[in-house]
C-alpha cells in the first residue's frame, strides 16, 4: 500500500469499520505485493484462508475494536487475578488441607505448567478456528475448573483442578493479543496495549485483596468460586462483542507439542522437588539432577526439531529473526519469573512474620496497583512515540531495585510504611514494562502470524512464571530450613519446629518470626537478580520504525512479509 493507503486503513480500523483497501486485497482486486502478504497466495507452504466469506484480516466486522478489547479484557483480568489470588491464601490452604509448603507451591506450579505448554498450540488454534471461538471455549473450561477447585477436598484434587484451569487460561490468553494486533493499526497498538498491560497491574492488587477478603470471611474455597459469576458475564459479553476474524489453515506439530510438554515438566518437577529429596535420589536410578538434565536435553531437542521441521513447526524460529521480538520475549520471561516468584514469600512474610490478616497483607499491594494503573495511560502514549529501551529499561531497573530493597527490610520489626515504600517503587517500574514490552514484541509481525506470535510471547512469559514459582519455592524451603537451623544453633529441639507453619494460620511463635522473615527476604533476592537480565536485554532494543515515532512527515512502514514456516 502507499503511505496514504496506510493512513486511511488506520482511520478505518480505529473507527471500528472494515478497511476497504484490505477488502480489495482479499477479494483479488489489483494490489500487487500486499495481496500475497495477507492471503499467502503464491506460497504453497503459507496458510490458506478457509473462510473467505469472513471479513478480511484487520476487519472488526463493522464493530468498534475497543468494545471487543474490553470484552476480552474481562476474561484476561480473571486469569491474572486467579494467578495472583492463591498467594494470599497459601497459609489457609496449607492448614485447611493439612499439607506442606511444597504441595501448596504445586497448586501454583501445576496451574502455570498446564498454562504454558499449550500456549503455542492455542495461538495456532486461534489462527485456524478464529480467536473468538477459541477464546470462548477456554473461558467455559476455565470457569468450570474454577468451580472444581473450590469443591476440592484434598491438595491432590486441587492440583489437578488447577491444571485444568491452566489449560482454559492457555486457550484464552493468546487471543487477546492477536485481536489487538489484527484490529488496531500499528501506530495505535501501543495505546491498546496500555489497556491490556494495565490489567496486569490492577490484577496484582485485586487478586490478593479479593483473596484476603474471601479467605477472612468465607474460606479459601471462595477464591475459586468467585470466578464462576465473573466467567458467565465475560462469556455473554464475548458472544456479543468479539468479532469473527479471517482464519488460516494450519498443520499441527504433534512431536513438538510432546517434546515441549515433557521437557518443561521434567525441568520444573526436578527444580521444585529438589529440596524435598535433598537434591539426590528420588527412586532407584531416578535422581533430581537426572530429571533436570534430561528436561533441558528434551527442550534442546524441541528447539532442534523446530528448526528442522519445514512443514509448520509449533514455534517458527524465524519469528526470532526480528530483533525486538526476541529481546521482548526474553524480557517478559524475566518479568514473569519475578512477579510470580515474589508473591508467595511476600504474602507469607506479611502473615507469618508481621502477623497481618490475609486482607491486611493484601492491602500492602495497593500502592503497587495504584502506581501502575495511574501511569499506564501516559506510558501507553509514550510507547507510540519514544524508544522502547528507555521506557522498558527504566521499568526493569526500578522493579529490580524495589525487590532488592524489599528483601533487605524483611523483618518482623519493620513497619508497614517500610514495606509499602519498595512496593510503591515496584508499581512505578511495572507501569514502564508491560505496554512497551508487549507493543514492541508484536509491532512488526504480519497479520497471519498474529496468533503464532502472541502464542510465543505469552508462552515465554509463562515459562518465566513457572520457573519462578518452582525456583523461588525451592529456595524458600531451603532458606527456611537453614535459618531455623541457625536460630537453634544447629541443635535439634533448640528452637520451635517448622511444623508450626502447617498447624495453624496466622503469626508464628516469636522464636520463629525473625528467621522466617530473613528466609522470605532472601527468597525475594532471586527474582530481583533475574530482572537485571531483563534490564540488559531491553537496552538492546532497536529503534522502532512505525509512523508514530517519527512525526507527521515520516512514512509508515510497509506491512512486513510473512516470516516463513507459518
Amino acid at each position: 500500500m502507499t503511505n496514504n493507503d496506510d493512513k486511511a486503513s488506520g482511520r478505518h480500523l480505529a473507527a471500528g469499520r472494515p478497511d476497504p483497501a484490505a477488502r480489495r486485497l482479499v477479494a483479488g482486486a489489483p494490489s500487487g505485493h500486499g495481496a500475497h502478504e495477507l492471503s499467502g497466495a503464491g506460497d504453497p507452504e503459507a496458510p490458506q484462508a478457509v473462510s473467505p466469506a469472513l471479513p478480511p484480516p484487520g476487519s472488526t466486522d463493522g464493530r468498534n475494536p475497543w468494545f471487543a478489547l474490553w470484552a476480552m479484557v474481562i476474561g484476561f483480568f480473571m486469569i491474572l487475578v486467579d494467578s495472583t489470588i492463591v498467594s494470599v491464601a497459601t497459609d489457609s490452604i496449607l492448614v485447611g488441607l493439612k499439607t506442606d509448603l511444597n504441595s501448596v507451591v504445586w497448586v501454583t506450579s501445576a496451574y502455570l505448567l498446564a498454562y504454558v505448554v499449550p500456549l503455542l498450540v492455542s495461538g495456532r488454534l486461534g489462527d485456524q478456528f478464529g480467536p473468538r471461538n477459541v477464546y470462548l471455549t477456554g473461558l467455559v473450561l476455565f470457569t468450570a475448573a474454577s468451580a472444581w477447585c473450590g469443591l476440592s477436598g484434598s491438595v491432590e484434587m486441587l492440583i489437578v483442578a488447577r491444571a485444568f484451569q491452566g489449560l482454559g487460561a492457555a486457550l484464552m490468553t493468546p487471543q487477546t493479543m492477536a485481536v489487538i494486533t489484527r484490529t488496531f493499526p500499528p501506530d495505535k497498538r501501543g495505546t491498546a496495549m496500555s489497556l491490556w498491560g494495565s490489567v496486569a497491574g490492577i490484577a496484582i492488587l485485586v487478586g490478593p485483596l479479593a483473596g484476603g477478603l474471601l479467605v477472612d470471611n468465607f474460606g479459601w474455597e471462595w477464591i475459586f468460586f468467585v470466578n464462576v459469576p465473573v466467567g458467565i458475564v465475560a462469556l455473554v459479553l464475548g458472544f456479543r462483542l468479539i468479532p469473527q476474524l479471517q482464519t488460516h489453515r494450519h498443520r499441527f506439530d504433534y512431536l513438538g507439542i510432546a517434546l515441549s510438554a515433557i521437557g518443561m515438566f521434567l525441568l520444573v518437577f526436578g527444580i521444585q522437588e529438589g529440596q524435598k529429596y535433598d537434591w539426590g535420589t528420588i527412586s532407584g536410578p531416578i535422581s533430581v539432577w537426572s530429571l533436570i538434565i534430561v528436561g533441558v536435553l528434551v527442550l534442546v531437542a524441541f528447539v532442534w526439531w523446530q528448526a528442522k521441521n519445514k512443514n509448520e513447526p509449533l514455534m517458527s524460529l524465524s519469528l526470532f529473526k526480528d530483533r525486538n521480538f526476541s529481546l521482548a520475549n526474553f524480557g517478559i520471561a524475566t518479568m514473569g519469573f519475578a512477579i510470580t516468584g515474589m508473591a508467595i514469600p511476600l504474602m507469607l512474610f506479611a502473615q507469618k512474620a508481621m502477623g497481618l490478616t490475609p486482607t491486611r497483607s493484601a492491602l500492602l499491594m495497593i500502592p503497587l496497583a495504584v502506581a501502575s494503573g495511574a501511569l499506564a495511560a501516559p506510558v501507553g502514549r509514550l510507547t507510540d512515540r519514544m524508544h522502547p529501551r528507555y521506557l522498558a529499561g527504566t521499568g526493569f531497573f526500578l522493579t529490580s531495585v524495589a525487590l532488592f530493597w524489599l528483601g533487605s527490610v524483611a523483618s518482623p520489626t519493620t513497619s508497614v510504611i517500610g514495606i509499602l515504600a519498595p512496593i510503591t517503587l515496584m508499581g512505578v517500574g511495572n507501569a514502564f514494562i508491560w505496554a512497551p514490552l508487549s507493543a514492541t514484541a508484536t509491532r512488526n509481525l504480519p497479520m497471519q502470524l498474529a496468533g503464532a506470535g502472541a502464542g510465543v510471547y505469552n508462552m515465554t512469559r509463562q515459562v518465566g512464571a513457572v520457573l519462578g514459582s518452582a525456583a523461588v519455592g525451592v529456595l524458600m524451603q531451603n532458606r527456611i530450613a537453614a535459618e531455623l537451623s541457625a536460630a537453634s544453633g544447629g541443635a535439634p529441639g533448640g528452637a520451635p519446629s517448622a511444623d508450626a507453619l502447617q498447624t495453624s494460620t496466622g503469626p508464628l511463635p516469636d522464636a520463629l518470626k525473625e528467621p522466617f522473615a530473613t528466609a522470605m527476604g532472601q527468597s525475594v533476592y532471586l527474582p530481583a537478580a533475574v530482572l537485571i537480565l531483563g534490564f540488559i536485554a531491553v537496552l538492546c532494543f532497536a529503534a522502532p520504525t512505525h509512523a508514530g515515532m517519527g512525526g507527521k512527515n515520516r512514512q509508515a512502514p510497509k506491512e512486513p512479509a510473512p516470516v516463513g514456516g507459518n
